[in-house]
Formats: C-alpha cells, structure tokens, sequence
C-alpha cells in the first residue's frame, strides 16, 4: 500500500534538469528565480535566469503545473543534468506527501514530452505563441485547481485575489543595469519594440538631463561584473571567479600557454580612409547602417586573409596537423557588463560592404544587451580586438583559443607625420598583430599586416586587390 502511494505522488511531479547547452559548456550559474513555490507555470515560461561561461540567458519550462520546490538557490553553479525545480503536474487530486519522492520519475511514469520540444537555453524570452498556455481536454468543464497559499494570503478584505501588477519587460542585462542605478523598472516609460524597456530608457532614468552616451566602435563595460558591498574601512575585497569571468581566464591561460605568441606592430596614416568613411556614411547604397573605421579595418583584413590565406589557419595539436580554413568567422571582441566576449560574423568574406556594416552593427548592438548565444562565439577564425576606443594606442593581444591571428586597433589621433615631404596633421594609427609562431612564421605574418596597414593607407586598394 505505502508502494501504491509512494508511486502516486511521484507521478504527480515532473522535474526539469539544467539543459545540456552545448558547445562544451557543463555548467551554469542561476542568477535568478523569476517563480516560487506555489506559483503556477505554464509551457514556455521563463522560470529563471542563468549563466553561462559565454553568455546570460534565460531558462524556459516546457511543461504546466505549480512550483512545488526550487533545488537550488540564487547564486549557485549548477551541473548539466542536474534537477533544479520540481514541478507538481496534477495539482488539486490531493495534498503531496510531506517528504520528497524517493526517486525522479522513470521515464515510462513521466508524461510523454510534446513531440520535438526540447527544453533548450534561449537569449530572451520565448515567443508569444509558446507562451500561452494549451487548452487540455476538459479543460472547459474541470473544477478550478485550488489556488496556493500564497495566492490564497493576497486576498483582500472584499474577498478576491489581488491581482500582481505586470512584471515590466526588459532583458536581463537591463534588469541587472536598473538594479545597479537603483531604478524602478516599473517607473521606466519602455521605448523598445513591444513594450521592452531598453539600457537607453533606464539611462534616461536615471539621469533624464544627460544624454545616452554615444555608440562606439566596440562595447564599451556598461557596469561590474560582480559588484560586492565593501565595508567601510576594509583593506580588501574578495570577488568570486566564476561565469564570463572564469571562462575568460582559463582560455588566456590556455592560449598563452598553448600557442607560442608573436606580437608585431605598424604605424600607418589612415586619412584617406577618415575621408572614405566619411563618403560612406553620405553614400545612398549605405543608408540605414553604421559606417565606422571599424568596417573599413574589418574589409581590409579580409582582404588582406585572401592575399595570405595561410593566417585563416590553426594548430591541431592532437593529430599534428596545420588545419587550413576556407572561410572566415570574423571575431569581433566585445567588453560587456559580465566581461569580454568574441562573438563572429560568419562567412564574412562573402559580404559586400553594406551586409558587412549590417552584421557588425547587429553583432555589437546583441552584445551589448547580452543576448549573445553560445554558437555565435563558437568557430571564430581570426578576431579584431579594437583597443583605441578607449584611447589606447596599442596593445599585445592574447590569441582567442582555436585561432591563430589577432588584430588589435588602436586609437586613431591627429598627429604630426611625413606627407609628400613635408610635416603636416594626418589621422594617424597603430596596428598589433598577435600570431601562433608555429604555423605563420615572421614573413607570412608580416606580409600579412603590411597588406592590412597599406589598404588603410590607399582604400583604393579594397578594390583593386579585392
């Protein structure tokens, strides 16, 4: 009889793992609880926000039910597999037993998974269709469940449920902004598509008589990654290593200590490309994208890749072979509020200048609200890091692992050069190229960004080179 009734119970409740979310990822950290014991949830709900080693995104259910426990709380990494809600799928047949069921459901016990869902990490939210909830049979003569306790303690004096407010939407890293300027999300007037408060709004919050500031070529670190009270008088402060942060510093340790750096350097005169930038952003064909330095740099290197493919390369350590890449994930580094990321432009040597703006402008406008995914930052082949907006000259950039060059830009300044034999003002700039010394050798590299530096020295080259 105990068995009858220990078996009962556990098919009332289903239990939702940590999804596996690939791309060699195992873990991830919840950041936060979005339901609570005694909540109801429904297919394709949000239920909480997690972290990643490459990205925050948030975590959706892909069944019905009420919350009956939360394994795990806020702040704790998780393993892939690992049970982190248990969700009671029959409320109202009667009351769960007082202690946990001794095992998770077999597989045969469990209802049967709408065919072809899988419960899968998503950048943000889910769409509206997934989130309604799907009429079940009887559906339209079954008595209401019992509403749970903490519903049943938000009755008013008249009697009925007071009904919450609507919680504001807003992406997670703007959630994560607002709590850190101590902004009221439900006090922002939202200016994104559908009603989504943007880092914009809650800037102008904030400070309503400043301006946003103004877009860069790379992303620019919004606020901390991990922002701990330090108390008055103390000498130190201890910060936790763990998501963005961690991953970062194991990769540069791997690749430092991997791939044998070689780092070279070359000033050159980027008027002429100043002044190209300039005609682009007046052009027709260009109209409705960013045109930036950056873009111009971004071409130039993948021309500079055609005229020495032996860069598009990597180092296979296992099979000791020198891997030859017939394509280009153009890698761009970006500086985010959880750290820097590399996301990339795939197949970017077959865009024509306009779908190149488009992409890059796409890439940093998801990064900076951090809805980055894993497979984008997955296959990259050669990165630009652009150091100069924060006007930095230079810089010895690390390789990204699974890459064999890198690029770093820095700041372009009016400075006093050598035109046509006399020192006049000229837009001038200071390229770094970082390379694994074991597949491009001095000459390759060299060749390499010497092509790079002379196209921004004659833009016209992009064409008569291209």
């Amino acid at each position: 009889m105990t068995t009858m009734t220990d078996t009962s119970n556990a098919a009332r409740f289903r239990e939702f793992k940590m999804p596996d979310v690939g791309e060699g990822l195992t873990e991830a950290e919840i950041l936060k609880w979005y339901v609570q014991p005694g909540d109801t949830v429904t297919d394709g709900q949000v239920v909480c926000e997690v972290e990643t080693a490459k990205a925050a995104v948030e975590l959706p259910i892909p069944f019905d039910g009420v919350v009956h426990e939360l394994r795990f709380p806020e702040g704790t990494t998780v393993d892939v597999g690992q049970v982190i809600i248990a969700v009671d799928v029959a409320p109202g047949s009667g009351d769960p037993v007082a202690e946990e069921p001794a095992a998770a459901p077999a597989p045969e016990a469990a209802p049967e998974e709408p065919k072809g869902r899988q419960p899968v990490l998503v950048g943000y939210g889910v769409s509206e269709s997934s989130t309604k909830r799907r009429a079940r049979k009887g559906a339209e003569t079954a008595p209401p469940a019992a509403a749970p306790a903490a519903v049943q303690a938000e009755l008013n004096g008249q009697g009925t449920a007071a009904i919450p407010e609507a919680r504001p939407l807003a992406k997670p890293p703007v959630r994560k902004l607002a709590k850190d300027l101590g902004i009221d999300l439900a006090t922002v007037t939202p200016t994104g598509v559908g009603g989504v408060i943007t880092r914009e709004d809650v800037h102008a919050a904030a400070t309503p008589s400043e301006p946003v500031a103004p877009e860069a070529l790379a992303v620019a670190p919004a606020v901390a990654e991990a922002e701990v009270p330090v108390q008055q008088g103390a000498r130190e402060t201890r910060i936790p290593v763990k998501g963005v942060r961690k991953a970062i510093a194991q990769a540069m340790v791997g690749s430092a200590f991997t791939a044998p750096h070689v780092t070279e350097f070359v000033t050159v005169d980027v008027t002429r490309t100043m002044k190209l930038v300039a005609e682009l952003k007046e052009d027709k064909d260009m109209a409705g994208v960013r045109v930036n330095p950056l873009l111009v740099i971004a071409k130039a290197l993948l021309v500079a890749i055609k005229r020495n493919p032996g860069v598009n390369a990597v180092w296979d350590e296992a099979n000791q072979e020198i891997v030859q890449k017939h394509y280009v994930n153009l890698g761009i580094a970006a500086a985010t509020p959880r750290g820097l990321i590399v996301p990339n432009i795939k197949d970017a040597q077959d865009q024509t200048l306009p779908q190149l703006a488009a992409s890059l402008g796409e890439l940093v406008a998801t990064a900076r609200d951090g809805r980055t995914s894993p497979a984008a930052m997955a296959g990259g082949t050669v990165t630009i890091t652009n150091v100069g907006v924060f006007g930095v000259d230079t810089g010895t950039p690390i390789l990204n692992p699974g890459e064999s060059a890198i690029l770093a830009v820095g700041a372009i300044k009016l400075q006093p050069w050598v035109h046509k034999g006399k020192v006049k003002p000229r837009q001038v700039t200071t390229l770094a190229l970082s390379f694994d010394h074991r597949l491009i050798d001095g000459e390759l590299g060299s060749k390499f960004l010497a092509d790079i530096a002379a196209i921004l020295e004659q833009p016209k080259r992009l064409i008569t080179w291209a």
